[in-house]
Order: C-alpha cells, then sequence, then structure tokens
C-alpha cells in the first residue's frame, strides 16, 4: 500500500496543476523531486477521468491513485526511491470548467480569502457554514440561523418555508450577486432568472394543438448539500473553499421544528418530510436557493431539450413546473414522451409528482401556472372575476372591509395583483386599474 503522505501529496499536485499533461507531470516530479517518466502516463489518466467533469475532492484523487495500476507498478518498482520531496506551498488555483472560463466570477483561492471576502473572520465562517450540521442537534434556537414556517399542501404534503436570519441572509445575497448571478442560466428556464417571467415560461405555448405540464416533487430539499458544494468546485473553487461556499447556502433543520406543526398530517409524510430536512439542502426562503437549483438543474435542462427537440416539441421550466407542447405529431405521442420525461427526472434524482401531470388538447382549457394558453395568453376568468369583485367592493365600502387576510401592505398587494394582470393582458388590466383608482385609502 503507497504511503499516504506521498498519495496526498500526489493528489495536491494533481488537483493544483493546469489541465494538461505537461503541466500534471512536471508538477508531480517536482513533488518526487524527480520527473519520473511514468508521471506523463499517470497524468494523461488522471484527465481521462477527471478532466471533463466537475472538480473532483482531494479523497476521489487519492483513491484514484491507490485503484492506478501504473502507479502501483512504479510504486512497487521504485519504493525505496518514492517519497515527497517539496509539498506545495501555493494554494490550489481557481480551475472551472471549460464553459466557465468566461464567467466573472471572483477567484477564492483559500479559507482565509474567503472569509475576507465575507468579512467575516474564519471561526465565524465556519459558524456560518455549519459543515457538521451542528445547528440541526441544537436545541437553543437563538444558536440557529434560520427561521421556520410549516405550511400545508392542498395534496396533504408539507411545505417548510426556512427563512435566514440578517447576517446570514447578507452573506447569502453577497454570494447570490457576484458568484451566482454571473452564470448564466439554460434558455428554457425562466423562473428567478432576469427578464424572465411567468409570462416568458408560458407564452411559448401558446396556440398548440397539446400542453403537457409536469410537476417536481420536493424540488428544492431534493439538492442535498454535497451536491451543492459539487457545483462550487464546477465554478472552478478548490475543495474547503467550495464546502463552506455549499454551507452558507444549504441547511440541515432541526429536528424540534417539526413539533411546531399545526394541522393534522399523515405520520408517513411527516417522518420522510424530518429525514429529508435532516440533511443539508437547499432551504426554501434563501435568496441564493432558486439560483442554485436552476444552475443545479442545468443537465436535465439539457436532456429535457434535447429530447423535446427530437420529439418536435417545446419546452420550459419555471422552478418546478415543466412544460411541453407541440403540434400534430407530437400529439400522438404525447403519453410516452411523459413517460420519457419521468425516466429522465429520476435518473437525474427528482420525483415526479404524477398527479398533476396533464395532457391538455386544444378542447379543453390549457394553462400553466394560472395562466391560459389556449389561443392566447391570459389570466384564468375566475381569478380575474375574484379581483375585480375585490377591487369593486373596495371602492363601495372600503379597503378594509375586503383585507380579511390582514395583509399589512394591502394596497401594495392589491396594486401588485392588478400590475400582474396587465403584464398578462393590458385590456384587462385597464380595466382594473380604472377601479382601482376608484379606491379611497386611509390617511
Amino acid at each position: 500500500m503507497p504511503d499516504s503522505s506521498l498519495l496526498r501529496a500526489l493528489a495536491q499536485s494533481l488537483l493544483a496543476g493546469e489541465p494538461s499533461v505537461e503541466h500534471l507531470a512536471a508538477g508531480c516530479g517536482r513533488t518526487l523531486g524527480r520527473p519520473w517518466r511514468w508521471l506523463r502516463p499517470l497524468a494523461k489518466r488522471y484527465l481521462d477521468q477527471f478532466g471533463r467533469g466537475i472538480r473532483p475532492r482531494q479523497r476521489d484523487v487519492v483513491q484514484f491513485l491507490k485503484n492506478d495500476s501504473g502507479f502501483k507498478r512504479a510504486q512497487s518498482k521504485y519504493f525505496s526511491q518514492l517519497s515527497v520531496s517539496n509539498w506545495l506551498s501555493e494554494p490550489q488555483p481557481m480551475q472551472p470548467v471549460a464553459a466557465g472560463k468566461t464567467w466573472d466570477v471572483p477567484a477564492i483561492e483559500t479559507v482565509g480569502d474567503l472569509a475576507n471576502w465575507l468579512g467575516l473572520d474564519t471561526g465565524e465562517l465556519r459558524w456560518f457554514a455549519d459543515l457538521k450540521a451542528l445547528g440541526c442537534k441544537t436545541n437553543r434556537p437563538r444558536l440557529g440561523h434560520y427561521h421556520y414556517r410549516i405550511l400545508a399542501k392542498k395534496d396533504g404534503g408539507i411545505r417548510l418555508l426556512e427563512v435566514p436570519k440578517p447576517r446570514l441572509k447578507d452573506l447569502q445575497q453577497q454570494i447570490l450577486a457576484w458568484i451566482l448571478a454571473k452564470i448564466p442560466s439554460h434558455s428554457a428556464v425562466h423562473g428567478f432568472v432576469k427578464k424572465r417571467s411567468i409570462k416568458t415560461f408560458a407564452a411559448p405555448h401558446v396556440g398548440r394543438r397539446v400542453v403537457l405540464r409536469m410537476d417536481v416533487g420536493d424540488f428544492f430539499p431534493t439538492f442535498i448539500g454535497a451536491r451543492i458544494q459539487s457545483l462550487f468546485r464546477t465554478l472552478g473553487y478548490p475543495e474547503p473553499v467550495a464546502d463552506l461556499l455549499g454551507g452558507i447556502c444549504t441547511n440541515a433543520t432541526p429536528r424540534e421544528v417539526w413539533s411546531e406543526i399545526s394541522f393534522a398530517t399523515d405520520s408517513t409524510r411527516l417522518s420522510n418530510a424530518r429525514r429529508q430536512y435532516s440533511r443539508p439542502h437547499l432551504p426554501q426562503g434563501a435568496p441564493t436557493s432558486p439560483a442554485l437549483a436552476n444552475l443545479g438543474c442545468y443537465r436535465l435542462d439539457c436532456r429535457l431539450a434535447a429530447l423535446a427537440k427530437s420529439a418536435g416539441a417545446t419546452y420550459t421550466r419555471y422552478a418546478d413546473d415543466l412544460a411541453f407542447s407541440g403540434d400534430k405529431e407530437f400529439e400522438k405521442r404525447a403519453e410516452r414522451f411523459g413517460l420519457h420525461v419521468a425516466s429522465i427526472l429520476r435518473e437525474e434524482g427528482f420525483a415526479v409528482r404524477h398527479r398533476k401531470t396533464r395532457i391538455m388538447r386544444q378542447g379543453v382549457r390549457q394553462h400553466l401556472a394560472g395562466l391560459v394558453t389556449n389561443e392566447r395568453l391570459n389570466v384564468q376568468r375566475s381569478v380575474f372575476d375574484r379581483l375585480k369583485a375585490t377591487l369593486t367592493n373596495c371602492a363601495r365600502w372600503g379597503p378594509e372591509s375586503q383585507n380579511r387576510e390582514r395583509h399589512p401592505q394591502f394596497r401594495m398587494h392589491l396594486e401588485g395583483r392588478v400590475a400582474f394582470v396587465e403584464m398578462i393582458n393590458s385590456t384587462r388590466g385597464k380595466r382594473l386599474r380604472t377601479i382601482f383608482k376608484r379606491i379611497q385609502w386611509p390617511g
């Protein structure tokens, strides 16, 4: 068995080197104090295994060396001559994937650099990242980084909102603004992307013969901490930095949170939720979660877009809502196509909520994310009628008579709903705006 220090030193050299056979072989030669001839083939095998994917963890490189037959032969033949002559003193450089070399993300190569960039000391950095999930094990909520709210889904499931406290939220917003926002999303993604919206999500499916709608279950908690850390390594960050960035953007939910549930639910679902949320995951409520989920779905979006293209269909995604549409040929194969989509989702680690799958032909109302797409993009008639009635009653009897849910900013709430209708259908929106202007607001 090779000496562990030798394995670590070689792994460090391979991770720190530029991704070329010559550079990696030279770096390993400096580590061993001699340019052994077998280092060049070793570097080539390393690139064959790791050169096209994400930046590997050090333990994965060590395991590669342990299993490499060429290294085993060299170690056996030159056992007495192999030793570490030089440990790398410089930090690992940024090494993004090939597509990421044009991304304008900050170069952060050490834990100290990350702490300085975030305006923390290293102790505070590790506390916020909480890589050992100590916050999940404490029974003192004041030491936690999140506020929690448990909601019931219409289908009987459970949704957990995890809202970061101010200091952690500031760190996440910095990561979002200076790292995640610099990375382009897939063209099919319309949720939480600048200059895209629910309107651009639904618009490509207007007037199609058939629309297929599918839904991903437990979208945000599906992205576990290891997956997010892997994503930051893909952006080029060395393992220690990527792990801490991933820790800041994920959360493991304390078990006592579930004792505060205020509605009846199935015990099996509650048990599954406790288990799922107890591991580090993307918290729904953190500013970084939507962007990280979109980036984490990039390969899924590529596969589904290619599948749709092969079937003559159009694909868009808004968070966990998937939409496909097409004409006569796609209509014939929509059911089978949905099975292929479900298979790809499972392969990529996602669950499909089959009860929410809909195949909508022209003879029925085709709707996506609350918007009707049959002949033109429109809000649902029932939504429009309810909002119109609310505005009319506000104008007649005063806004307080209609604020049954006690919105603290009821005027802004209603104005936002009117603006949404204006964005989708300017004619209907204009009618609502006229009524809104007649409301007498107090003060």
